[in-house]
């Protein structure tokens, strides 16, 4: 730098007019990395909100990602140029430092493979839309994983399991991504109505135990069971009604078991006989209901107009 200054000024700068200016060069870069550090935290933070104030949508981890690689780049940049800067003052030719620094990097490179795989995998799966923060996905690599999606960073992907745990998974380790995209399973539970039991009160027994299962197993069923209307089934002449449930992906067993268990309680009330395979159970995409309301009928089993 003080070389820079003769160039400018015409004249030879003193060693006191180096050190004070090598000192304004370290001051200066230390306060652009702040600055650039706050302002990415800044847009970061803004997450919480729907936009910021540059309307980007940043609770979207290709934003905060991309903020975070901005940032780190360009505090790189300023520190390697502002080192080299000072040692050409010291004395240090800068071919030299260039060449020393191409040979540090290239070793650090191989020593760090698999800290570069981390981040190339991480911006694919973020660039490609593979998954995003709040999808309930499956993972498959080293160990399988299933759970919602807490972040994707350049090393780790963190995802919160059926347990509460917090999982971190090496993003290099990642080799098959299941999403399940709207953030659960639709179990389908098609009840026979007995035929000698009063409409009415059996369909309000459904409604019951459907609201009783949600209120006890929320944890498990993630939304408010859906309750569809008094159907006739082609052909066989019963009557069934159709009961969706939205529930956390392998916890199937739940509706299978004790929600089986107690709608056969309730209808042997009107039919003693009544067995477990009059209310079969299965799982299908969650698309075919999606633009059903989760609402539970109070007595007349029927959709109201």
């Amino acid at each position: 730098m003080g070389r820079l200054y003769a160039n400018f000024s015409g004249h030879e700068s003193s060693t006191g007019t180096r050190l004070v200016l090598i000192v304004a060069l370290a001051v200066l870069v230390h306060l652009t990395v702040k600055v650039i550090r706050h302002i990415s935290e800044w847009l970061i933070h803004k997450s919480h909100a729907q936009k910021s104030p540059l309307d980007f949508v940043t609770q979207q981890p290709k934003f905060i990602t991309l903020i975070q690689l901005v940032a780190n780049g360009v505090t790189f940049i300023l520190y390697f140029f502002a080192i080299g800067l000072v040692l050409e003052e010291l004395g240090v030719n800068l071919t030299g430092y260039l060449a020393s620094a191409s040979i540090i990097a290239l070793a650090i490179s191989f020593g760090s493979q698999g800290l570069v795989q981390d981040v190339v995998i991480s911006l694919t799966l973020i660039f490609s839309d593979t998954m995003d923060v709040g999808d309930m996905v499956e993972i498959a690599g080293t160990v399988v994983v299933m759970g919602r999606v807490e972040e994707i960073g350049l090393r780790f992907t963190t995802l919160r399991n059926f347990y509460n745990q917090i999982v971190f998974i090496p993003n290099r380790t990642i080799a098959n991504v299941s999403r399940f995209p709207h953030g659960g399973v639709f179990a389908y539970a098609d009840i026979q109505i007995p035929a000698s039991a009063d409409r009415d009160n059996a369909f309000q027994a459904i409604g019951n135990t459907a609201r009783g299962m949600w209120a006890q197993f929320g944890a498990i069923i993630l939304s408010e069971p859906v309750i569809g209307p008094m159907e006739t089934a082609p052909g066989g002449g019963w009557d069934f009604v159709r009961v969706h449930f939205k529930i956390w992906p392998g916890q199937g067993n739940l509706i299978e078991t004790t929600f089986r268990q107690q709608i056969v309680s309730a209808m042997k009330t009107f039919s003693p006989n009544y067995a477990e395979w009059q209310v079969p159970v299965t799982y299908r995409a969650m698309t075919a209901a999606k633009n059903l309301k989760p609402k539970l009928e109070s007595s007349s089993g029927k959709q109201p107009g």
